[in-house]
């Protein structure tokens, strides 16, 4: 399981650099767009709503601009309704599956964007079911251990119900079944833990380890995929290894 977090941490740095861009708020917004249209405009009573909300205000997302996205979902606009998810299964060299989440307006825009990566860098995308079997979906919650007891978040998660907790030197993570997820997460926000990420995940059930090459390969793979305007994230099960992670943000 290890693979997302570390892949997640360089993410939240290079969040910063997509913000300039644009790209940042342009995510944000679909996301919570298409999550008031499918479960809702109150955050209290949709799950997804609130998440794509309170990411959209760690990212620095102007208030009117979570607003505008609620209400282009609730308010059924033609842009709301032009919104589609799809999900991409394909493997990237050595046999590391991977897992594109997208939400687009032109689904035939985005499956040649994402077929053009796969093809460019060594990957190869895979029929619908070939690779998903391999990732359940998993609340997912990640804290920082400075300042904090790892045993004292081990023992809230655990009574509330957490399925898994993983402690290192660098994260604590919890992971939870969908159903469960939310009264972890609100019994850690009880104790007044900051949560770095909180989000329903695909997690790979086995992860794969690669040489330091061949991990570097994947990773850029994964990042020229998340750097298409439609892909909301990129699901692997390849484990990354501190050291190659320092190389990977050093570049």
């Amino acid at each position: 399981m290890s693979g997302h977090s570390k892949w997640s941490t360089i993410k939240r740095k290079k969040a910063a650099e997509d913000a300039k861009r644009g790209k940042l708020f342009t995510r944000l917004a679909r996301e919570i767009t298409v999550a008031a249209r499918e479960g809702g405009g109150d955050p209290d009573a949709n799950i997804r709503l609130r998440l794509a909300i309170e990411k959209a205000k760690a990212g620095n997302m102007p208030k009117e601009n979570i607003e505008r996205a609620i209400q282009r979902g609730t308010g059924g606009g033609k842009d709301a309704a032009a919104l589609e998810e799809v999900t991409y299964e394909g493997y990237a060299p050595h046999g590391v599956a991977l897992l594109v989440h997208a939400l687009t307006d032109n689904r035939n825009r985005t499956v040649a964007e994402v077929r053009r990566i796969f093809n460019r860098r060594g990957g190869t995308m895979a029929e619908a079911g070939a690779v998903l079997w391999q990732f359940d979906r998993k609340g997912y919650i990640a804290i920082e251990p400075n300042g904090v007891d790892p045993d004292e978040v081990f023992e809230i998660a655990v009574e509330a119900g957490a399925e898994d907790i993983v402690i290192s030197d660098s994260l604590i993570e919890i992971y939870a079944e969908p159903e469960d997820f939310q009264q972890v997460r609100e019994a850690l926000q009880a104790q007044g833990l900051t949560m770095a990420t909180a989000e329903l995940a695909m997690v790979p059930k086995v992860t794969i380890q690669l040489g330091p090459e061949e991990t570097m390969q994947v990773m850029e793979v994964i990042e020229a995929l998340e750097e298409l305007d439609d892909v909301q994230q990129v699901y692997s099960n390849l484990d990354i290894p501190d050291e190659v992670l320092a190389r990977y943000e050093a570049r």
